[in-house]
């Protein structure tokens, strides 16, 4: 997740490469996809450790996450988000917003660290 998160950070979200050039759009939309899936992964592997309810979808993982207290209720409402974006990079990818794209570079890469940072919280309690 954090290689990918990286490299999004190194993109200037108001460069016309995200227009103009294919291969720059797609690295930074795969990326996308690879982080928020990554996420999805460490979010569904807690639950099973935690014997946790099944999630009915992949919005429900950090819902799941923050009914239980394992990242703060309000974060996972707001990174549910995430999971929804995904599904439009995987099944509406003709229809990805630039501007979205634009501002998820510009404002939401924080919500990565953020999410790293309870699930790294979460594997310290376990050590104890």
């Amino acid at each position: 997740m954090q290689r990918c998160v990286d490299y999004l950070k190194s993109i200037d979200p108001e460069s016309p490469d995200l227009e103009s050039n294919y291969e720059k759009r797609s690295a930074v939309e795969r990326n996308f996809q690879l982080a928020i899936e990554c996420a999805i992964d460490i979010g569904e592997i807690i639950i099973s450790k935690e014997g946790l309810e099944r999630p009915e979808d992949y919005r429900s993982v950090f819902r799941i996450l923050g009914r239980h207290e394992i990242i703060p209720k309000e974060f996972a409402e707001k990174f549910a988000f995430a999971a929804g974006f995904r599904n439009i990079l995987v099944h509406i990818y003709e229809e990805v917003d630039l501007d979205m794209l634009r501002k998820l570079l510009a404002e939401n890469l924080k919500d990565f660290d953020t999410f790293a940072f309870y699930a790294a919280e979460y594997a310290e309690k376990l050590e104890e």
